[in-house]
């Protein structure tokens, strides 16, 4: 068994879900729910299939966002994980519960807007995802001025009341 690191890249200002699960019709639950979550919403779906004929499928609603989740789910290789790229003006929190939810969904790697590297181990069977590094390390520790930006980011977001 080999390990390595893959790091994932994809269109800016987008948001990547990585996940695994057990069948092929992730495919089509996970787009059913982008569409029902989030109307009008870009993203791009690609999941490997790891029995048949092992190949990458792919759904989404935005072409480019369907070939970054597409060089995703190839650079990484991994059996039965899928890659959702989302696009501007919609995020993981709009989706993630009802993707954790849906019957296929085994679990959830990330859900990230940062720098994304990938701990896959390879053996002579295929590959898997063993985990994530999402961002960087802390620096330090944050003080007064830092939870205010915080608390004024969150706000400015709409995702706390003024």
């Amino acid at each position: 068994m080999t390990i390595e690191s893959i790091r994932l890249s994809w269109s800016e200002d987008c948001n990547i879900i990585v996940g695994q699960s057990h069948f092929i019709k992730t495919v089509e639950d996970i787009a059913e729910i982008m569409a029902g979550s989030v109307p009008g919403a870009k993203w791009g779906l690609a999941f490997n299939e790891a029995s048949g004929p092992c190949l990458i499928r792919t759904e989404g609603s935005d072409p480019k966002l369907v070939a970054d989740a597409a060089a995703c789910a190839k650079a990484a290789g991994a059996g039965h994980s899928f890659y959702l790229v989302i696009g501007p003006g919609a995020y993981p929190i709009n989706v993630l519960d009802r993707i954790k939810a849906c019957p296929e969904v085994c679990r959830i790697f990330c859900a990230t807007a940062n720098p994304l590297e990938l701990i896959v181990a390879r053996t002579e069977q295929g590959a898997g995802i063993l985990g994530v590094v999402d961002g960087g390390s802390p620096k330090g520790l944050e003080v007064e001025a830092d939870r205010a930006d915080r608390k004024a980011m969150l706000r400015r977001f709409g995702y706390k009341l003024g």
